[in-house]
C-alpha cells in the first residue's frame, strides 16, 4: 500500500474523531500499570514490547511499573504501513531469551488479535514458564482470534480504525497523547 504525504496525514487528524482525551489515556495506563504490579510484583518477569505499536504505550506502561523486571522487545506484524492484516511477518524474534521467564507481552490494540495470538503461541512455544498480556485498547466486537484472552487491558474503543498513543494512521501520528478515529 502506497504511504500518505503529511499534508494527508495532517487531513486525518483535522477530520478525525477524539475518542480518549489524555486525562483518560492516563488513567488507563495507571490502571494497567496497577493490575501488572499487583499480579507480577513478585515475579522478576521479562516483559516483551511489540514494536513499532507499543513502542509508546509500553514505554508509558513501564515508567509506572517499580518493581524489579528486565525489558525486551519483538517486532511481528501483518500490517506493514497499510490498514488491512496480512500474514504474520517476524521482523525480529522476542529478545532476550523466553526460556524458562514469566512474561508479559505490551501490545498497542487487541483488534483481531491474530498477531497478538502468534506472538502468545511463539513465546509458549519457545518455553516461557508463563505468559501475560497487556493492551492499551480493547476495540469492541466480535471478530477476535479463538484462544486469546488478554490479561490486562486499559481502555475499550469502538469497531473503528483508531489512532494515537501507539497506534498510527498509516505510518503517521503514533505519538499522539490521545485516541482518535478516522472519520469513515
Amino acid at each position: 500500500m502506497a504511504s500518505i504525504t503529511a499534508e494527508q496525514a495532517l487531513a486525518v487528524l483535522r477530520e478525525a474523531e477524539l475518542l480518549c482525551a489524555p486525562e483518560q489515556v492516563a488513567a488507563a495506563l495507571d490502571r494497567l500499570a496497577t493490575a501488572v504490579t499487583a499480579r507480577l510484583e513478585g515475579c522478576n518477569p521479562l516483559v516483551l514490547v511489540v514494536m513499532n505499536g507499543a513502542l509508546i504505550p509500553g514505554a508509558l506502561v513501564l515508567s509506572r511499573l517499580c518493581f524489579p523486571l528486565h525489558v525486551g522487545y519483538l517486532h511481528a506484524t501483518r500490517y506493514r504501513s497499510g490498514t488491512r492484516g496480512g500474514a504474520i511477518d517476524w521482523i525480529a524474534p522476542p529478545r532476550p531469551a523466553v526460556a524458562g521467564r514469566t512474561v508479559l507481552v505490551i501490545d498497542d490494540i487487541f483488534d483481531e488479535g491474530d498477531t497478538l495470538k502468534a506472538i502468545v503461541d511463539e513465546v509458549r512455544r519457545q518455553g516461557a514458564a508463563a505468559v501475560y498480556s497487556a493492551v492499551l485498547a480493547n476495540k469492541r466486537h466480535a471478530r477476535k482470534a479463538p484462544g486469546l484472552t488478554v490479561d490486562f487491558v486499559g481502555l475499550e474503543v469502538p469497531d473503528r480504525y483508531v489512532f494515537g498513543c501507539g497506534m498510527d494512521y498509516k505510518d503517521y501520528w503514533r505519538q499522539l497523547p490521545a485516541i482518535y478515529a478516522a472519520r469513515d
